[in-house]
């Protein structure tokens, strides 16, 4: 891989209608993860990890919180022009119309393949939780001399029919693509489990202009769909097993091989749960591949007093005496006062949760202040006259409109490390 040019496109305009209301005032890539991330992060930590830092950021809805945010965390280098994370938005080089779809996507900025001359072209989307060394991917498509390679995972056979699922010969050829089947292909060497797509792609970069042309031509929009389906009766596909890949700095406790499509807020609830404990099942701190994030420049956390119990902290969190939190994340800038009890939940930035306030699976969304000796959590017809519940019983609370927070006992102050 040293010798070749790569360069990625990553699809990040989700508008995520299933994480409601957590991406009603952003779209899903930029959604917070953990005590400090957004899930973009994810996909370009592995890339760049990877040794790919050419990087198009394609982006579409809600956007402005997620170009913010990679304006602010995401500046590789202005001495070496082959290394950026870029954002774009739509360019409209082929109508006057937004990204109709994940290959409409690429090829409104066709001009930026053309212009970089690569070997390869990944693509790759914006919306999960994992660790990838895509180079491994990359060694792959080019022993099998494939023209595109997918990334695939293996998945239990009765849960594949909610996938789009790969059918593959034991080298990994692709002989067939099924959209949500009644009856999935079952792998090869493994008939409990099957292939599903995760959406990840390496194309070789002259085949990719070509079936561009050829897609831009017959009015069609997207990937999946349309353009690997058509290439697959001329051209060599192959199907790339994630579950080989291995990236190193992952420890025996861990899940070896995690992927998470944050996909609802169930789904995006349990992620966090996989986060926390002393063996968690994706451990955040791997040194030999770290997952990169804004260099948020505020002062640690501050715990006055109270009963802490396998939870995160995010910088300048303030904890008051008394308070009661257990399996639970709290990210930056956050106060909570004395005496709350939170249970299970994931607090995100510039919250401040009143005195006596007891929380059990919740989410709290940024910007908001929960009042005094308020109960969420635990009468579930309650809640749903005030917020969003999930169909596994988690409450959201939307975004807030609060601009401020109260930084110490007497309620004043302002976050000035907000971003």
């Amino acid at each position: 891989m040293q010798n070749e040019r790569i360069i990625a496109f990553v699809m990040a305009g989700g508008q995520g209608s299933r994480l409601q209301p957590l991406t009603t005032g952003r779209s899903k890539p930029s959604v917070p993860f953990g005590a400090r991330y957004r899930i973009v992060d994810f996909v370009l930590s592995n890339l760049v990890n990877s040794q790919i830092q050419t990087i198009y950021l394609l982006v579409q809805y809600k956007s402005q919180s997620l170009i913010e945010h990679v304006r602010k965390a995401w500046t590789i280098s202005p001495l070496l022009q082959s290394q950026f994370v870029t954002v774009v938005p739509p360019q409209m080089m082929t109508g006057e119309h937004w990204f109709q779809g994940t290959a409409d996507a690429v090829n409104q900025n066709i001009n930026l393949i053309e212009e970089h001359r690569p070997d390869l072209v990944a693509v790759f989307g914006a919306d999960h939780i994992y660790r990838m060394d895509i180079r491994q991917m990359v060694a792959f498509h080019r022993e099998r001399k494939a023209d595109v390679t997918i990334a695939a995972l293996p998945v239990p056979l009765r849960e594949a029919s909610s996938f789009g699922v790969i059918a593959a010969d034991a080298e990994g050829r692709v002989r067939a693509f099924e959209e949500k089947p009644a009856h999935p292909t079952p792998l090869p060497a493994d008939p409990t489990q099957a292939f599903a797509s995760m959406g990840n792609y390496i194309f070789d970069a002259n085949v990719l202009l070509k079936a561009l042309k050829e897609t831009q031509e017959a009015g069609e929009t997207d990937f999946g769909q349309h353009v690997l389906p058509r290439l697959l009766r001329t051209h060599r596909l192959y199907a790339y097993d994630f579950a080989t890949n291995r990236v190193p700095g992952i420890l025996p406790y861990e899940t070896q091989v995690y992927w998470r499509d944050l996909g609802t807020i169930d789904a995006y609830f349990e992620a966090h749960q996989d986060v926390l404990g002393y063996e968690p099942v994706f451990d955040m701190f791997n040194p030999d591949w770290p997952v990169y994030s804004s260099g948020y420049q505020g002062p640690v956390a501050r715990v006055l007093g109270g009963e802490i119990r396998n939870s995160l902290l995010g910088a300048a969190t303030m904890i008051h005496e008394g308070a009661k939190i257990s399996n639970s994340i709290i990210r930056r800038e956050t106060v909570i006062e004395e005496d709350v009890v939170l249970e299970d939940c994931v607090v995100m930035d510039y919250v401040r949760i009143g005195r006596g306030a007891r929380l059990r699976r919740v989410i709290v969304d940024r910007h908001n202040i929960i009042e005094a000796g308020d109960r969420i959590g635990f009468d579930t017809a309650r809640d749903r006259q005030r917020f969003h519940v999930s169909e596994g019983g988690v409450t959201v609370i939307p975004m807030g409109s609060v601009s401020y927070f109260a930084r110490d006992n007497r309620g004043s102050g302002r976050g000035g490390y907000a971003e």
